[in-house]
């Protein structure tokens, strides 16, 4: 529909506006500057004006119109234009490029001020860390996000500005992996800084927001190195997903931020050095900011180097029973007894890439039939493939947010989804009818398992609790409550008789299914425990969490047998071999590893993904491995005979 923005207009979504050039309602121009038709309004919340999506020919634009009170605000005018100024004069994938600035009349002769620039395909890291579920991201995304945002604010000071507003809402994540920096009214020109004018007499506009703006620009007195200091701020939110201020002590005047980020000495030492009190003694410039997280990740690396040593690969001689449909939520469907040698899974190649959803793949399952594919994302739909050939037969729209987990009954009749909406869905997998909405929980479903009769589904919730569910009838059956934050993961035994649930609060909880009584609390995780698998004779346990480690466990007793290292970040997905000798996991460093269950040996590292490998499933005949990712992407491995 072709939207009017007069702010007087009476209809300014007027139907007849989509075959003409003028309003029907108010006759003002509907094509910009000749080049730009509105097709919808994102958002009439700013504290500035209104956003429009716009485009021009067939590419999409975002529109920026000042509020028409603030047409003779001076100051506010004057920011408006810096934004498209400073845009203007940056060129850099981390930074939106302007494409047109100018004064909009009206047919009442008002007139309005338009900024027209680069629609960024993504989300702001406030929103990211939301969809999320608050999880705080690693130190190794941190280093590499830090050198992202260092190497933009190098550009941007290089050219004589700097930012004065670096915080999670001001800050994009492309779907590409991209960060983006925005919101650059508020930019100043280096030049014309305090140390500048203190001498001159000039008045100093202070810009601030709380939390993340140092002192000095608090105070009317911002330098470039004020933006460092935000740039801390920003990773202390993004590190514990909570509000910098909530570790201020004002008795001491400290930020006691390190207790709650699970980082390494060195990293706190170089986010605290960010947000010293003193600019003097940041750092003093994008290039030196750069150089010290070369150094933080040469440490890294060297440290990673260390352990894999420990774990050397080891091609073994055996059988992999590959699993169908452990997915890094818990999920277990009976597989097919189809073997695989392991030296077989060193012909293991991407066979083809799945490129169809625009924004995270967070889970996959496959039928039991091993035709069906099912993917679930954060674009909030939920898409059904031919696993065979990879096209596509159907896309399911239906939550209101992004899909996390999706599961598909034993009997291949039934596809199961939860949602970041609070809500779970029972759809028809064949047809993609929507059969049942549960609703419930308070919170993002984070988890769901499906038992192996088919007759149960099991839910985990940001909302603390596990619901269990006849899924025929959609009735809720029982409420579990224990753990003392969300539920991240689930997993449900071979034999159909215990529920693990993993969690936030750092623990796993085992449960007895049938009455749900809690039978044991298991510790030793430092971080999330996000994913779980459950060894076919149903004695064995593995977790895998936020610390970078996988676990070992007796799921009877509760006692630790193994710890596995060697992945760089989050374990996001394991899955058990139904011999129970082989585990694969999915990692946010990008990679899937497969792993000897009984030595700890690591026997192949699978690399193709750019970004974090959220799910990975097999397929029943054990040819074929599917894997999805935060690069938007889903990948087929298929074993090269």
């Amino acid at each position: 529909m072709s939207l009017c923005i007069n702010p007087f207009c009476p209809n300014p979504e007027n139907p007849d506006n989509d075959n003409h050039r003028f309003c029907q309602s108010c006759g003002s121009q509907l094509l910009l500057e000749d080049r730009y038709r509105v097709m919808r309004l994102l958002s009439d919340k700013t504290s500035f004006g209104k956003i429009y999506e716009v485009y021009t020919r067939s590419t999409p634009k975002i529109l920026k119109v000042l509020k028409e009170q603030l047409n003779n605000h001076a100051k506010a005018v004057e920011l408006f234009q810096k934004e498209a100024n400073v845009l203007s004069q940056l060129n850099h994938s981390g930074i939106p490029q302007v494409d047109g600035y100018f004064q909009y009349q009206t047919s009442n002769g008002f007139k309005l001020h338009c900024l027209v620039m680069e629609k960024i395909d993504g989300v702001n890291l406030e929103e990211w860390l939301q969809q999320q579920s608050h999880q705080p991201i690693s130190e190794k995304q941190a280093i590499a996000w830090l050198k992202q945002l260092a190497e933009i604010l190098n550009i941007v000071h290089s050219q004589g500005w700097f930012h004065r507003d670096i915080k999670p809402a001001n800050i994009m994540l492309r779907n590409n992996g991209q960060l983006v920096l925005i919101d650059f009214g508020t930019a100043r020109d280096a030049t014309h800084t305090y140390l500048a004018k203190l001498g001159e007499g000039n008045q100093i506009t202070a810009v601030f927001s709380a939390g993340y703006t140092a002192t000095e620009q608090a105070c009317g007195q911002a330098v470039p190195q004020s933006d460092f200091f935000s740039l801390g701020r920003t990773f202390v939110y993004l590190l514990t997903a909570q509000y910098p201020l909530r570790f201020y002590n004002a008795r001491d005047d400290v930020l006691n931020w390190r207790p709650a980020a699970n980082v390494s000495p060195k990293f706190a030492a170089f986010l605290d050095n960010l947000m010293a009190r003193k600019a003097a003694d940041r750092p003093q410039t994008p290039e030196i900011l750069l150089q010290q997280l070369r150094q933080l990740e040469q440490t890294t690396t060297l440290k990673t180097t260390q352990i894999s040593r420990k774990f050397p690969r080891v091609i073994t001689v055996g059988t992999l029973l590959v699993m169908a449909g452990v997915l890094s939520y818990g999920l277990y469907q009976l597989p097919r007894l189809t073997f695989i040698h392991n030296n077989q899974l060193e012909h293991l190649q991407i066979d083809n890439t799945l490129k169809s959803h625009s924004h995270y793949v967070k889970t996959l399952s496959i039928s039991q039939n091993g035709k069906t594919l099912v993917s679930g994302s954060s674009d909030k739909t939920i898409k059904i493939w031919n696993l065979a050939d990879g096209s596509l037969i159907r896309t399911i729209s239906g939550h209101n947010s992004g899909v996390i987990a999706v599961a598909i009954s034993p009997d291949n009749q039934t596809l199961v989804s939860s949602s970041n909406d609070q809500t779970i869905k029972i759809w028809n997998l064949e047809t993609g009818t929507l059969i049942h909405t549960l609703k419930g929980h308070e919170g993002a479903v984070w988890s769901i398992a499906i038992s192996p009769d088919g007759q149960t589904l099991v839910s985990g919730s940001g909302d603390k609790t596990i619901k269990i569910w006849n899924l025929k009838t959609g009735q809720l059956v029982k409420k579990l409550t224990s753990h003392l934050s969300s539920v991240m993961s689930l997993a449900i035994s071979p034999d159909g008789q215990t529920l693990v649930s993993g969690s936030n609060d750092k623990t796993i909880k085992i449960w007895n299914l049938a009455t749900g009584e809690l039978m044991r609390t298991i510790t030793g995780h430092d971080d999330a425990v996000i994913s779980l698998a459950i060894n076919p004779d149903s004695q064995t346990l593995v977790s895998g969490s936020n610390d970078k480690t996988i676990k070992i466990w007796n799921l009877a007793t509760g006692e630790l047998i193994k710890t596995l290292t060697g992945h760089n970040a989050e374990v996001f997905s394991v899955a058990i071999s139904p011999d129970g000798k082989t585990l694969a996991s999915g990692s946010g460093d990008t990679t899937i590893k497969l792993w000897n269950l009984n030595d700890g040996s690591l026997i192949q590292t699978l690399t193709g993904h750019t970004t974090t490998v959220y799910s990975v499933v097999f397929s029943p005949d054990s040819q074929t491995l599917v894997s999805g990712s935060s690069d938007r992407s889903i990948k087929i491995w298929r074993i090269q005979q």
